[in-house]
């Protein structure tokens, strides 16, 4: 099976889909497929992960156009870019499967939704009804599609994540004297860090520190930090950091004790899956699909309210470490049973080989 993968940008800075894209690539070589990956945007520190191809020039490149392909997979949505492998997929008659990852959410139709209206009614939604398949990284994704009147199949598969190389342990973990919870997402209004600094300034947990990072987008950091001031939280209690990766990533899960996401929206969160794999409980709200974090106590899902959070940030703060240690044990289970990468590669190869007429449909299409 030959397929490629196209994103618009794989800068770490513009969120989930710069890491799920290369992990499901890599993971879909693994399992036997010949795989190319393209972008319009590379980062010069970018390597595509071990037997997959990466096909210089993004959507126009010539490499992609005069490639023999059985399938395009396409992620994302509302740029030229995605109109051009629509285009692109119909006149080579190539099977196409669009991930949309998180586009078509309420929240994200409603920011700067007359241009996303405007681009639905021109081309959007006639590129989707195109495609052969949807793919949807949860349930409620899938049912929102639905919602917004898309009846082709549509596959439910998760992200993955890639479990630490080195595990969690009692020497790496936080200090005894403060402790830390720690946001690492990208910092914008969707992701509700104004809810969150509200919280913990409602709770002001005796001992802990508010750490957060991630790229700053649209000015956002700034009116945190003006939020923040106004609330009498100072830098002896949060500290904002830049994006940070690999080895300097790994020390920020490992110094804290909690993880925190008052988000708006998510299709999946891999910031989530993420965290439980670094054995970390969670706080999150029903903007994200994780009631699994109820259901096998390794956090606090909750409601998008600020209240909400504030006793969740109150009940999590006032545990002992051993018992938070409990909980975030719990979540690395949970995620190297449900996560795996391998695993998530073998049911998507098998729905490209359905889409092609090749194999009985999957459990996993809707």
């Amino acid at each position: 099976m030959k397929v490629v993968h196209t994103v618009a940008s794989l800068k770490m800075e513009t969120g989930g889909p710069a890491r799920s894209v290369p992990g499901l690539a890599g993971a879909l070589a693994r399992a036997g497929a010949d795989v190319s990956l393209t972008a319009n945007e590379r980062p010069p520190e970018f390597r595509p992960p071990e037997g997959v191809t990466f096909l210089p020039g993004g959507t126009d490149s010539p490499a992609l156009r005069d490639a023999v392909l059985e399938m395009i997979h396409d992620h994302g949505l509302w740029l030229p870019s995605n109109y051009r492998v629509a285009r692109l997929a119909d006149a080579t008659k190539t099977t196409r499967v669009v991930s949309p990852r998180g586009m078509l959410e309420p929240w994200a139709l409603n920011h700067r939704k007359w241009k996303k209206r405007l681009a639905w009614l021109l081309y959007q939604k006639r590129c989707l009804k195109s495609a052969a398949a949807l793919h949807a990284t949860s349930t409620a994704e899938a049912e929102q599609f639905r919602r917004l009147g898309l009846t082709m199949p549509i596959m439910v598969l998760p992200n993955g994540v890639d479990l630490p190389a080195v595990p969690t342990s009692p020497e790496l973990g936080p200090p005894s004297t403060r402790r830390t919870a720690l946001f690492l997402s990208r910092i914008h209004p969707k992701k509700g860090l104004p809810l969150l600094l509200d919280a913990w300034a409602r709770v002001k947990p005796r001992d802990w520190d508010l750490h957060i990072v991630g790229p700053d987008e649209e000015g956002h950091r700034d009116e945190l930090q003006r939020q923040a001031s106004q609330l009498g939280l100072g830098s002896d209690c949060i500290r904002f950091s830049g994006s940070l990766d690999g080895a300097e990533k790994a020390a920020a899960f490992r110094e804290a004790s909690l993880f925190v996401l008052p988000t708006h929206s998510e299709n999946f969160g891999i910031a989530v899956a993420e965290a439980l794999a670094h054995g970390l409980p969670v706080i999150t709200t029903h903007g994200a699909p994780w009631e699994s974090l109820e259901t096998e106590r390794c956090g606090w899902w909750v409601a998008v309210d600020r209240d909400a959070i504030a006793r969740a940030l109150d009940d999590a703060t006032r545990r002992a470490e051993s018992e938070l240690r409990e909980m975030g044990g719990r979540g690395k289970e949970m995620v190297a049973a449900r996560y795996s990468w391998d695993g998530i590669a073998r049911d998507m190869l098998a729905c490209y080989q359905w889409l092609l007429g090749r194999g009985t449909k999957p459990q996993c299409i809707v």
